[in-house]
């Protein structure tokens, strides 16, 4: 079935946690920027047809990437947080004519270990669903509730509890409607996923890989690191 799918990555950004000098999706991974990796696991997969990536209007590091120049790429200006640097992306794509009706797929920038394997499942489950969804690991690790001094309040079933993970799919327009809802009611929603329950959704979730790891501190560049090495040996 053909379709067009568009990938839309929020990078504006600092890292924080990563306590590094510069935002953590630039840092050097495997002999590449982690934003390299993940931009060339999106650009390498037949189903996507281009990649816009929001970031922050005084960002000095984009140009000296591997893709800054890359026609299938458009850079776009972040916002505050999350969805509104999103919400810019999918204007523009609107601007650029793209159907309502098209895929949007939004990825973390430090998720660089995304397979082919995962995009296709996630394209080809959610191809003809009414919603769409987002890739996902179910949970499997004990789960507990503190109090505000880190004392164990209760043990939490993780029965039916997923983590969610990106990319998320939906159409341009449902999407485009729910983070403008959201964000015009204040919700500042974490994930686009979010936005779409808010609209009365249900996003249906699609069983991904482990190694689909987000670099949110030091150590996972090396976790990071260790997954690549096993996929780029069977081509993503």
């Amino acid at each position: 079935m053909s379709v067009n799918c568009w990938a839309v990555i929020p990078a504006a950004g600092v890292g924080q946690r990563m306590g590094s000098e510069i935002p953590k999706q630039y840092l050097q991974l495997s002999g590449r920027r982690v934003i390299d990796h993940t931009l060339a696991r999106l650009l390498s997969h037949p189903k996507i047809e281009g990649v816009y990536v929001a970031l922050s209007p005084q960002d000095k590091h984009w140009q000296a990437c591997d893709y800054a120049d890359d026609p299938r790429v458009f850079r776009v200006n972040g916002g505050e947080q999350r969805c509104h640097s999103v919400l810019n992306a999918l204007h523009q794509l609107q601007q650029r004519k793209a159907a309502q009706e098209e895929w949007v797929l939004v990825h973390d920038a430090a998720r660089p270990c995304l397979s082919h394997a995962d995009l296709d499942n996630l394209i080809m489950t959610l191809i003809k669903h009414p919603i769409g969804g987002l890739l996902g690991t179910p949970v499997r690790d004990t789960l507990k509730s503190v109090n505000a001094d880190a004392e164990v309040e209760a043990t939490v079933s993780r029965e039916r509890l997923w983590h969610a993970l990106t990319p998320q799919m939906f159409r341009l327009g449902m999407l485009t409607k729910a983070l403008e809802d959201s964000i015009s009611k204040a919700t500042w929603v974490t994930d686009d996923a979010s936005a779409m329950e808010l609209a009365g959704y249900r996003p249906m979730m699609v069983e991904g890989e482990a190694g689909n790891v987000k670099i949110t501190r030091p150590e996972d560049l090396q976790l990071a690191s260790d997954y690549l090495s096993r996929s780029d040996s069977n081509q993503y």
